[in-house]
């Protein structure tokens, strides 16, 4: 608000404002309007230039437009003829910035501004700049509600249902941390529907209902399309083994909080797992955001790479303003390795797109100051570009190699339990023996396939059964040998690893 106040005060005569909220715009502009004394104006397609809204005294009439200002060269030009000091809102104005006529008539309008006290503000939730306008259009970012703003308004509806026996808020100093920390990425009309719908649903608004609230977060992050919100319900305790990846994750637990910004330790950026396939990278991914109680979203580089010129860059600075709006989050690039695939074979194959993307990404890794931790996968080390794994992108590098003995025997407790068996009544060291060189994947299956054979013949699963299994089964060991030791020997050096052992 006070950037966007210096540009009215400095005559600015083009302003493109990044938001969703056109109403909380609106209220910040009339309020420096009213400091400036000046009169504020609004421009949309159904309505053409009429009075805004917040500044009329009645309820809007059709007799407030400006008679044949719905064309936006007509608005445009009457904005020019405004000889009162006034700012114009353009609502959705990013929808005719295509139009040749349009794009030479706001390059006039910006010229016949600078001479006077009027401002036009465009405000859109995309940002559509022709080349023309670049360096006439001033943009500025509108953030979303701070943590004090959705304190006030529960301090608000808290008043509201004051009167309310059925109706309760909880302003207690830990349930209003709680509320904040789960509304904090929505917008002001968003975080009051679901306070509302909260309401009316539970008929009060406390901490055990935050839940509720991250629901409405879960819609957002489905309708972007680019990344995908997961409900974690593995623990560390379901991973077998790893136990120096696990160690040094329970670290970091508290790196977030306010005490350790006191302490000086800054927060942590993220980690990259390289590894075989198989063996729990995704996993430790759901598991962090269990034991950091963080929402975990997983960005499909998939989604990402659009047909048009430009659109993948976008589509990656979109997913990561999504991320730093609910942060702080766990951001998960899963495969990462296969998104980077085209920037060493050249820009010639895609003229250039995962070079850009790639470029995009680093540079956010570097320099992003919101408490968002990234976690990579990876599995082919030989795709991906050095800028990426070189020192300061992630706190560190983990190779998740296949389990050991000791971690076979874990693994093989943690999915015979979660098949509600004992694993006591199996011999987990024979198992273990029997696994050599199989990934933890390859150890699920094969306890599921011992399921499947023992429900055939209506018997109950047995230690003979799964060693079975085991013989029938090729593991990746064998058939990616060579790819194997070419990974143990590049990350010998280069890498942590994620066992104790």
């Amino acid at each position: 608000m006070t950037e966007l106040e210096v540009y009215i005060r400095a005559r600015y005569p083009l302003l493109y404002v990044l938001t969703w909220e056109e109403k909380r715009v609106g209220q910040a502009i009339e309020a420096i309007a009213q400091r400036l004394g000046k009169r504020v104006y609004q421009w949309t397609i159904s309505g053409g230039v009429q009075r805004h809204r917040a500044a009329a005294d009645a309820p809007q009439t059709g007799n407030d437009e400006r008679r044949g200002t719905k064309d936006p060269v007509a608005g445009l030009r009457e904005i020019m003829t405004s000889s009162e000091p006034a700012i114009f809102i353009l609502k959705d104005f990013h929808a005719f910035l295509k139009d040749s006529t349009v794009i030479r008539t706001l390059r006039d309008l910006a010229g016949t501004l600078h001479a006077t006290n009027t401002t036009a503000v465009i405000v859109s939730p995309v940002v559509e700049i022709p080349p023309e306008l670049e360096k006439e259009l001033t943009i500025i970012d509108f953030p979303l509600p701070t943590a004090d703003d959705i304190k006030t308004l529960l301090g608000q509806i808290a008043d509201d249902v004051k009167g309310n026996p059925k109706l309760a808020v909880d302003l207690d100093p830990e349930s209003v941390d709680a509320i904040q920390d789960a509304a904090i990425g929505l917008t002001l009309t968003e975080i009051e529907n679901v306070f509302a719908k909260v309401l009316v649903v539970e008929g009060k608004l406390t901490r055990e209902q935050t839940p509720l609230i991250y629901n409405e977060k879960r819609q957002i992050i489905r309708k972007s399309g680019l990344l995908e919100y997961h409900e974690a319900s593995d623990t560390l305790d379901t991973v077998g083994g790893l136990e120096g990846l696990k160690t040094w994750l329970r670290k970091r637990h508290l790196a977030f909080s306010d005490e350790a910004r006191r302490f000086g330790l800054p927060t942590p950026r993220g980690v990259l797992f390289i590894g075989v396939q198989g063996c729990g990278k995704s996993l430790v991914a759901k598991a962090c955001s269990t034991l950091w109680r963080m929402p975990l979203l997983r960005l499909d580089m998939g989604q990402v790479f659009g047909s048009f010129i430009g659109e993948s860059e976008a589509n990656v600075r979109r997913a990561i303003r999504i991320a730093e709006s609910i942060a702080p989050a766990i951001l998960w690039i899963d495969e990462i390795d296969k998104g980077m695939a085209g920037v060493k074979g050249g820009n010639d194959t895609d003229t250039g797109t995962t070079a850009r993307v790639l470029g995009t990404i680093v540079t956010w890794l570097q320099e992003k100051t919101q408490p968002v931790f990234v976690i990579a996968t990876a599995n082919d080390i030989s795709r991906l570009p050095p800028e990426l794994i070189r020192k300061g992108r992630f706190d560190e590098i983990f190779f998740v190699d296949l389990p050991n003995l000791d971690e076979r025997r874990e693994i093989f407790r943690v999915h015979i339990a979660r098949r509600e068996r004992d694993p006591d009544h199996f011999d987990l060291d024979a198992l273990a023996k029997g696994s050599q060189g199989f990934s933890g994947a390859e150890i699920e299956q094969a306890v599921i396939s011992a399921l499947f054979d023992a429900f055939a013949e209506k018997e109950d699963i047995t230690t003979e059964r799964i060693l079975h299994s085991l013989t029938s089964t090729l593991p990746l060991a064998q058939t990616m040998r060579e790819d194997i030791d070419s990974l143990r020997a590049w990350a010998k050096a280069r890498a942590t690893p994620a066992s104790s052992v």
